[in-house]
């Protein structure tokens, strides 16, 4: 554990860096950051496993800038890659580095899917320190070779769990082969659990540095969760419009599984004369920049997105976030519900179950290890319990075994 104490100052920045910290109102250094920053600047590897939320830009930003003030060159090619699961999430990276870098000189380049090709071959032609890109596209652009990796010195992989998650592991190391000396390295991740993260990070990092700043099963303890039962899909969507119209809900995100769910709850919405976008993985960036802007000024009340589509989304207004799907499993839960609850300000996390979700609000439950509050509103209860709905599945169990052996008996009579 750190001490409550230490300061940005005990990191012996540079005065650049430091005014930089001041200009964004950085008051002392978050967990992740206080265990991270000092290995990274001593250019030991990290393996640092914190949720979202936690300051872990910062934690890797401000040791590759020291680093890079340090060892001053003028290169033509990268010395720094940083890597993300979601075009997002790499603006979103990108934006910290521009940040934090405000007063140094280094020039950084982003490169993503859904932009122009032939544009970033311009890009990459121009000489940069830094470079934020997604694996896909990087790897694409590699082998038209148009992007050279022989100069970095530092590579950081942010949000790895969901690079696994998204199939882009082979498209990491393809890219790491390509750089031919010995490189500093760091893996954050929301999770070090199971044997996925803890594997990749082996065939990445040299005897790394672990920071765990929470177990992978816990959350803020700004946020607070409830569930309502909903009976159907129209006692769902009155459930929905009541939560939302509600006072103390400023902003939200309404996330849903499939991105026709997504479609449909908006149109809903919209129909009930309630301010709402929808946000999924098909927009070209420019559009979903768009809609994230205007949900970030405040010009739209309810985001509806599916997870690929708010991966990466970094606000500090949402108050709400409603999960009018529940997620399959308990770490994606977890990071659908840290888009609130963010910078010491108390968010909540709402779950409209109905009966078929029960499974997935059991898994959930697990991961947590502990039970989610079941809340009422009042003129829309549901017209059943949690403990009812649980009895149910063993009787009809029962009746299915019995039902089986009635039917083989039958046939076995027909045989005879």
């Amino acid at each position: 554990m750190t001490e409550p104490s230490l300061t940005f100052e005990d990191f012996d920045l540079d005065p650049a860096l430091q005014d930089a910290i001041k200009k964004m109102n950085y008051h002392k250094p978050t967990p992740v950051q206080a265990e991270a920053i000092p290995a990274l600047l001593e250019r030991q590897d990290v393996l640092a496993g914190a949720a979202t939320g936690t300051g872990k830009t910062a934690a890797f930003v401000l040791p590759m800038l020291q680093y890079l003030l340090d060892e001053p060159r003028h290169p033509d090619l990268p010395r720094v890659l940083l890597l993300a699961p979601t075009r997002e999430l790499a603006f979103q990276i990108h934006k910290v580095v521009k940040q934090l870098g405000t007063f140094c000189n280094f020039k950084t380049a982003i490169i993503t899917g859904g932009f122009d090709k032939a544009n970033q071959f311009k890009t990459l032609r121009q000489p940069f320190d830094i470079l934020v890109g997604t694996p896909g596209r990087l790897t694409y652009l590699m082998a038209e070779d148009a992007l050279n990796l022989s100069d970095i010195e530092m590579v950081v992989i942010d949000e790895a769990d969901r690079m696994l998650d998204m199939g882009q592991g082979k498209d990491v190391l393809a890219l790491l082969d390509a750089i031919p000396e010995d490189f500093q390295a760091a893996l954050f991740s929301a999770t070090l659990s199971g044997a996925g993260v803890r594997k990749f990070a082996e065939e990445i990092l040299d005897d790394p540095v672990t920071v765990q700043i929470e177990a992978p099963n816990q959350q803020s303890e700004q946020i607070q969760q409830i569930v309502y039962l909903a009976n159907d899909k129209a006692h769902k969507q009155a459930l929905l419009e009541n939560i939302l119209n509600d006072a103390t809900c400023q902003s939200a995100i309404v996330f849903c599984n499939k991105k026709e769910r997504a479609l449909e709850v908006t149109e809903w919405l919209q129909s009930r004369n309630i301010s709402a976008q929808v946000l999924h993985g098909d927009f070209i960036q420019a559009v979903r920049m768009d809609k994230m802007h205007k949900f970030k000024s405040g010009k739209i009340k309810v985001l509806v997105a599916t997870d690929v589509a708010a991966r990466g989304l970094d606000m500090l207004h949402i108050t709400h976030v409603i999960n009018y799907d529940l997620p399959f499993r308990g770490d994606i839960y977890i990071h659908r519900i840290g888009r609130t609850g963010r910078a010491q300000q108390v968010g909540i996390a709402v779950n409209l179950v109905e009966r078929h979700d029960l499974e997935n609000l059991e898994r959930i439950e697990y991961h947590l290890q502990q039970q989610l509050p079941v809340g009422k509103i009042a003129g829309l209860e549901a017209n059943f319990k949690m403990k009812d709905v649980a009895k149910k599945p063993a009787k009809k169990k029962v009746k299915k075994k019995d039902a089986t052996k009635k039917s083989a008996a039958k046939t076995a009579k027909k045989k005879k």
